[in-house]
């Protein structure tokens, strides 16, 4: 799954009836929490839980990348104490799930400016992308403490910083090397649950040709249906990268068949 991939705005990229990378904020888990009369926190470790029957059933379905919106460079405004448990909790799905993750097959990257962390969760973070460096068969991203306007600017000074000869004439294949997903194809599909639509500094650079779907299924409460009915959503969108449907000859694109669960192959403790 290594490579250089297509920009959806230089050339057009493969179509197909399963998205190859799916991109998701993370929605809703202190609502849902709300709703249940308990702590905030209750709703962001069920949310975990999410996280960890949304990788089974991305491996069941096909998909090859799985993007998650974790932390943004902006939820930091947000309560002392929320901030702490999030991070402690991290800390703990990263030494609870690293090893369920490699015997399951599933690479681990984590995209964001670490700098802000504690050294412990940066080193695990590190033990963990190294570990599971060489699996194939699902890519896991984490965004932690990442903004898509940080990505770009961070990209920007690498480029300037490695190629100053070329200053005021870079292009995006200058560029792209240096994004924090370099390694990763675009989403195909974005999906943000709990209601809200919009895309709240996530991935500006990589979304530009992704399709949108908006759900008001809290993050605790996505399923496997609820998945399935944004890949359905996917699958009926006409994806034309700039052109008309007269040049796609008005056909649909031809797909796979509907994804299921049903996948002898997926069924450790992801």
């Amino acid at each position: 799954m290594a490579g250089k991939f297509t920009s959806s705005t230089q050339a057009i990229p493969n179509v197909s009836g399963v998205p190859r990378h799916i991109a998701i904020i993370m929605d809703g888990n202190g609502r849902w929490a709300k709703q249940r009369f308990m702590p905030r926190v209750a709703g962001h470790k069920r949310g975990v839980e999410t996280v960890r029957a949304m990788v089974k059933s991305c491996i069941a379905r096909g998909v090859d990348y799985l993007t998650l919106f974790a932390f943004s460079s902006e939820n930091w405004r947000r309560p002392a104490e929320e901030v702490s448990f999030l991070m402690n909790l991290f800390i703990g799905a990263l030494q609870g799930e690293i090893g369920k993750l490699h015997a399951n097959g599933v690479r681990l990257k984590v995209i964001g400016d670490l700098s802000a962390f504690e050294p412990r969760l940066v080193a695990l973070i590190r033990e963990g992308e190294a570990k599971t460096a060489n699996n194939s068969r699902l890519t896991l991203t984490i965004a932690a403490n990442y903004g898509g306007r940080w990505d770009i600017l961070q990209a920007m000074n690498q480029l300037a910083l490695a190629h100053p000869e070329k200053a005021g004439r870079y292009g995006e294949a200058d560029l792209a090397p240096h994004l924090a997903m370099a390694y990763a194809p675009e989403p195909d599909l974005f999906i943000r649950t709990g209601g809200e639509q919009r895309i709240s500094n996530f991935l500006l650079w990589q979304l530009a040709y992704s399709e949108l779907h908006f759900t008001a299924t809290l993050w605790p409460d996505f399923d496997d249906a609820a998945l399935d009915a944004a890949i359905g959503s996917y699958r009926r969108r006409e994806r034309r990268f700039g052109r008309t449907s007269e040049q796609l000859g008005a056909q649909p694109i031809a797909v796979a068949p509907e994804p299921t669960l049903a996948s002898p192959a997926a069924d450790q403790d992801a």
